[in-house]
C-alpha cells in the first residue's frame, strides 16, 4: 500500500539547496523536472518514522508541532569529518542527547538537518 516517504525541504536558494544534497552528502537522485527547470529528487535511503508529544516533556521547555528530518549515521564523527572534507559546516555538535549523539548540518537554503548516531533500537531496517 504504502510504498516510501517523501520528504520535502522548503529552500530560499533551491539551486545551493540541491547542490548540497547531491554533492556533499553524496545522494542519488532523479530530474523530474521538465524543458530548463531542474527538479531533482533524492534517494535517501531506507527510512522510518517517530512520533513525539507536543507540550511540555520532563526539562519543562515546551515543544510545538512541527516537522524534522533526521538522518541516521553509524559513526557521527567520521561522518562529521567526511562532510566537513567535502566543505559541510555544522551548527552544533556532536552533542550527547541520550538517545544518541546528534549534530546539526548546516543546508544552504535552508534550515539544519539534524545526524545522528542512534543509541536506540531503529526501524529503518525492518
Amino acid at each position: 500500500m504504502i510504498l516510501a516517504c517523501h520528504a520535502l525541504i522548503y529552500s530560499d536558494d533551491a539551486d545551493a539547496t540541491r547542490a548540497f544534497f547531491a554533492d556533499v552528502l553524496g545522494f542519488p537522485c532523479v530530474d523530474a523536472g521538465t524543458g530548463d527547470h531542474n527538479w531533482l529528487i533524492f534517494r535517501t535511503g531506507p527510512s522510518e518514522l517517530g512520533v513525539h508529544p507536543t507540550g511540555p516533556p520532563h526539562d519543562g521547555a515546551i515543544t510545538p508541532r512541527h516537522h524534522s528530518i533526521s538522518f541516521i549515521v553509524d559513526d557521527l564523527d567520521s561522518t562529521m569529518a567526511e562532510l566537513r572534507a567535502k566543505g559541510a559546516e555544522f551548527s552544533s555538535g556532536p552533542d550527547d542527547y541520550g538517545y544518541g549523539i546528534v549534530a546539526m548540518v548546516t543546508v544552504p537554503g535552508a534550515d539544519d538537518v539534524q545526524l545522528y548516531q542512534p543509541r536506540h533500537q531503529t526501524a529503518y531496517g525492518l
